[in-house]
């Protein structure tokens, strides 16, 4: 700022005396024309000088004023982030009770990641999300049954499964497989009967390592012609409350583990 000040004076300095400086102001109104050979070099400085302090002085205003507003955003932010835990551990709270009455009437339970409960005029989901995820042997899976698939001749008859194996190993955009078509490989191993191939999904399936990721509450309503409205919420990213742990999924699992 000091430097492009010197060069700002300096020619000022160089013309002043000549009479060759006019310049021309524009405010708000109306467009002036000035004789700046009418003002001293310590006019000028001062001009200058002013000039950047206001240039100055009104950066520093914003900047105070975005440092006051974050507080209170964050404030206001908070204390919905506590009424949306708050409703998201109610909710699981009064269906953690209805999905124990539900085994205890049906005598059986489900083995699943999501439970919707609805009436004649609203529909409401909860459960839980994963990220697939696999270990380093996946790789090997896949090149055993590869390696298998790629040795078939390509006749009628195994033209359409060769295929359909290629399809179930594409891997997403993230470069991973999906989980959903490890169960429609085992399937497989009945129709190609190959050891290699069976040793191959097999590795590919315990592979797998899902890992879940966030709880969930889905809301709609219906109308009369049964047309579904969803209820805005953002519950994934919000915690329970503390001290409330929801461990209807973790019996599941353990009884279908032990099983």
């Amino acid at each position: 700022m000091k430097i492009h000040l010197k060069k700002k004076l300096k020619f000022y300095n160089q013309n002043l005396t000549s009479g060759k400086i006019m310049n021309t102001i524009t405010t708000n109104t109306q467009a002036k024309t000035i004789d700046l050979s009418h003002f001293s070099v310590q006019q000028l400085k001062e001009a200058l000088s002013s000039i950047e302090k206001k240039k100055n002085e009104e950066r520093e205003t914003y900047k105070k004023l975005v440092a006051e507003t974050i507080p209170k955003a964050i404030l206001k932010l908070h204390k919905a982030s506590k009424i949306i835990s708050n409703v998201k551990t109610e909710t699981f709270q009064l269906f953690e009770t209805i999905l124990d009455l539900k085994n205890q009437v049906y005598g059986f339970k489900e083995k699943q990641m999501s439970h919707t409960f609805s009436n004649d005029k609203e529909e409401i989901t909860i459960g839980y999300r994963i990220n697939e995820g696999w270990d380093d042997t996946v790789t090997i899976g896949i090149e055993k049954v590869q390696n298998y698939i790629s040795s078939l001749s390509t006749n009628k008859e195994t033209a359409s499964l060769v295929k359909i194996v290629f399809n179930l190993l594409k891997k997403d955009a993230k470069g991973n497989l999906k989980g959903s078509r490890v169960l429609e490989l085992q399937k497989l191993t009945k129709e190609f009967n190959n050891e290699e191939f069976t040793d191959g999904v097999d590795i590919i399936a315990s592979s797998f390592k899902p890992v879940r990721s966030s709880w969930f509450i889905e809301a709609s309503l219906i109308n009369e012609n049964g047309t579904r409205t969803n209820i805005p919420l953002s519950m994934s990213s919000v915690s329970f409350l503390n001290g409330y742990i929801f461990n209807f999924f973790n019996q599941q699992n353990e009884q279908t583990n032990a099983a």
